[in-house]
């Protein structure tokens, strides 16, 4: 069974910066993938994000408004480890 896929919507997407909303049903995953910017993710609702990447399986949990930072070049898939739909805002700087 294929793994269901996030869905995002662009708000924004310029020379500068690129802002979109990303929406995961349970389990969701965006799919592997290399951040090109640097970027921004700002939760707007508080939850677990479980992250694959090279070193490993990391469950994060985000609180709702509490940005973090990301540098360019960060590779992994995403998956939403809820019970329920998760979301975030995620700001990428050109």
């Amino acid at each position: 069974m294929a793994e269901e896929k996030a869905r995002s919507k662009v708000f924004i997407d310029n020379d500068r910066v690129r802002v979109s909303e990303w929406r995961f049903a349970p389990g969701a995953a965006v799919g592997h993938h290399r951040h090109q910017f640097d970027y921004v993710v700002v939760p707007i609702m508080s939850g677990k994000l479980r992250v694959v990447d090279s070193s490993g399986e990391h469950v994060n949990e985000l609180k709702i408004g509490q940005p973090y930072f990301r540098e360019s070049g960060v590779e992994h898939n995403v998956f939403n480890a809820n019970d329920k739909e998760f979301a975030f805002i995620e700001v990428e700087i050109k």
